[in-house]
């Protein structure tokens, strides 16, 4: 998957409790939600827990079609490690 040409994932982690943001980055945690956000409707949002911390990633998308089929597709992954998610050929399912 890419955004413009440069492929977008693993997403860059963040977390920003306590006013302190933290980056991670990888394929780490659990898929805990997937976040479309009407408003940015070629960006989708996943947050996974890591540690016993929440962290908020973003893919970005060229193409609104294709987002919210990825989003799609992810949702049905939740609680599913983002190693497994990324080793899966999404292209074939979609």
């Amino acid at each position: 998957m890419s955004y413009r040409g440069l492929p977008n994932w693993p997403p860059v982690w963040t977390n920003s409790y306590d006013r302190v943001v933290k980056r991670v980055k990888g394929e780490i945690g659990s898929l805990k939600h997937v976040i479309l956000h009407p408003q940015m409707p070629t960006r989708c949002f996943l947050v996974i827990e890591h540690k016993d911390e929440a962290y908020t990633g973003c893919l970005l998308f060229d193409d609104l079609a294709f987002c919210q089929q990825i989003a799609a597709r992810l949702d049905f992954y939740r609680g599913c490690s983002i190693k497994e998610i990324g080793d899966l050929d999404l292209e074939l399912t979609l």
